[in-house]
């Protein structure tokens, strides 16, 4: 499907978890950014080298992150032209929407997919320059999949 960009893990510890795949692939990252959404403090790190990317996420319990039980998969993420259309395409085909960025400002919206045991989430094109200048600078513009124009 076009717009897959990157497949992402919720860990307890994103240095650890960062080291164990480096070891295990040799795959390098970019060095973790701490930020703040809905009252919960997480860090998130990408790797190295372009799509797709391998991303880590370490946050709180009770976080649309949460790893209290152990680092799990999380998601598979893509880019949309538009989040508010996908997300209603997801929920028509019974695909729930489990937490969206939307109401503090971040257009991504998370969608359970129970037959993998985790979520899709759905990112606006819009967020595609400042990913690319602060995770992948230099990286050209990845593809989306393209969602009907809101009338």
């Amino acid at each position: 499907m076009t717009g897959f960009y990157h497949v992402c893990f919720a860990v307890p510890d994103i240095q650890a978890a960062m080291r164990d795949l480096r070891l295990a692939s040799g795959v390098e990252w970019s060095p973790p950014k701490s930020d703040r959404i809905a009252g919960w403090d997480f860090q998130i790190a990408f790797t190295t080298g372009g799509p797709p990317f391998i991303e880590l996420i370490e946050a709180p319990a009770g976080s649309p992150w949460d790893s209290a039980a152990g680092a799990r998969f999380d998601h598979l993420g893509f880019w949309s032209t538009s989040v508010l259309a996908g997300s209603r395409r997801l929920d028509a085909a019974g695909l729930p929407e489990d937490f969206s960025g939307c109401p503090y400002g971040r257009p991504f919206v998370y969608h359970q997919v129970d037959s993998i045991g985790a979520r899709v989430e759905l990112v606006d094109t819009d967020r595609q320059p400042a990913f690319l200048s602060t995770w992948h600078p230099g990286g050209a513009p990845m593809p989306a999949i393209e969602e009907p124009h809101e009338e």
